[in-house]
């Protein structure tokens, strides 16, 4: 099992993640190895978050480029210009807050009721 496999199944069980990932896909969005922080909550995500996702069997750390509302899913691509495909929102694990300790712009209010103090 891979690392996003594994992190997948934790932020899926309810845990926020930091990890680093690797790889070149969504430079300069992140770039390899720089610390992301995944939260669980994918219920409020939008075009342009990124976000920890299952596309075709393969977990991916890439940007949602398209939302489909009526059909409750999302269009997955990295920052080059590839995309990876739809996913439905129950594979979307989480969204990214944070790399490298920078808050991503679109986060606030996207963490858990838990994550931010409530009751």
């Amino acid at each position: 099992m891979g690392v996003l496999n594994a992190v997948a199944g934790r932020v899926a069980g309810g845990a926020t993640v930091t990890f680093r990932p690797s790889g070149s896909s969504m430079v300069p969005l992140i770039r390899s190895r720089q610390q992301v922080v995944v939260p669980v909550d994918p219920s409020k995500v939008e075009v342009g978050d990124i976000v920890l996702a299952r596309v075709a069997g393969t977990v991916y750390l890439h940007l949602v480029s398209a939302v489909d509302h009526a059909r409750k899913r999302v269009q997955i691509s990295n920052n080059r210009g590839r995309v990876n495909g739809w996913t439905g929102h129950a594979r979307v694990y989480g969204i990214c807050t944070a790399v490298d300790g920078v808050k991503r712009s679109g986060a606030a209010g996207k963490t858990p009721a838990s994550d931010r103090g409530a009751p």
